[in-house]
C-alpha cells in the first residue's frame, strides 16, 4: 500500500503514541509490582 507523506507522517505519530502509552502502563506495572514487594517485607 502507498500512502502519502501526510498518511505516513500520521500513522507514525501514531505509533509512537501507542508505544508511550504502552511503555507508560508497563512502567507502573513495575511500580506497582515493586510496591507490593515492599509492602510485603515490612
Amino acid at each position: 500500500m502507498n500512502y502519502t507523506p501526510d498518511e505516513q507522517d500520521e500513522i507514525r505519530r501514531r505509533q509512537k503514541s501507542r508505544a508511550l502509552v504502552t511503555a507508560l502502563i508497563l512502567g507502573a506495572f513495575v511500580i506497582l509490582f515493586y510496591a507490593i514487594s515492599i509492602a510485603k517485607m515490612l
